[in-house]
Parts: structure tokens; sequence; C-alpha cells
């Protein structure tokens, strides 16, 4: 058996759990996404009312979608601090298993950290922009 057949055979069971843990955490985050969803959609339905009177007092729609897609970026930077302190905590642990970076690199940090506040953007952005497209008469109307 040729020495670079050998070493990918002895190779497979780890890119095998590799895939799998890279499909188990898109998966993660897809749900991750979801729930932002949710809980905005949610969010900005409760919220119809004083949507419809900061329109009927002159915000425009820009204003109400920052209003909302903010709020949104709040609750994402409150989770991102925690998950980086649970992060920063756990890669000791499991500083054996890294190949190719440190425990504490700061490029896998602030690259996952990018990656998941560009799909909580992405997730609230569909609710701020239906808040936006509130009419006002029919926002002060709703009960």
């Amino acid at each position: 058996m040729p020495l670079a057949e050998y070493i990918g055979a002895s190779l497979y069971p780890i890119k095998v759990a590799a895939i799998l843990l890279g499909a188990l955490g898109a998966w993660c985050l897809a749900l991750a996404a979801l729930g932002l969803y949710g809980v905005m959609a949610y969010t900005v339905s409760q919220r119809t009312h004083e949507v419809g009177i900061r329109m009927a007092l002159g915000a425009r729609p820009a204003e109400v979608l920052r209003l909302v897609v903010g709020q949104a970026m709040v609750l994402v930077a409150g989770g991102l601090v925690a998950g980086a302190a649970a992060a920063a905590g756990l890669t000791r642990l499991v500083s054996s298993a890294l190949v190719g970076i440190g425990a504490g690199d700061p490029g896998v940090f602030l690259g996952a950290a990018l990656i998941l506040v560009t799909v909580a953007a992405l997730a609230s952005f569909a609710p701020a922009q239906r808040a936006a497209a509130v009419d006002p008469v029919v926002a002060l109307r709703h009960e």
C-alpha cells in the first residue's frame, strides 16, 4: 500500500467526524437564525401600535428598520459575549485536538462572530422590513 493511501486511510475517521461536526454546526446556525427570526417577528407584531405611533409622528421607514435591526443586534451582542467567554474557557479543554490553530486564535473567534452577526442581521431584516412598511392609520387602529 502506498504511503499516501495509508495516511489517507488513517485520517478517514477524522475527516468524517469533521464533516459531521461541520454539518451539525451549519444546522445549529440555521436553527439559531430561525429562532431569532421568530423572536423578532413576534416582537414586531406586539409592537405594531408603537411603530404606528412612531411613523405617525414622523419616523421614516429607515429609522424603524434601524430600530428593529438594532434591537436584534443587542440580543446578538449579549449572546456573543456569553458565547466567547464560554468558548475561551472550553478551548483549553480541546486544545490537543486542534490542528493548525492555537486554542485562543483571535482569527477564529472574530470569524465566528462575523458569521453570527451576518446571519442575525439577515434573520432580523425581514421582520424589520415588515415593521417599516406598517401603515400608521392601520397600526393606530390595531389593538
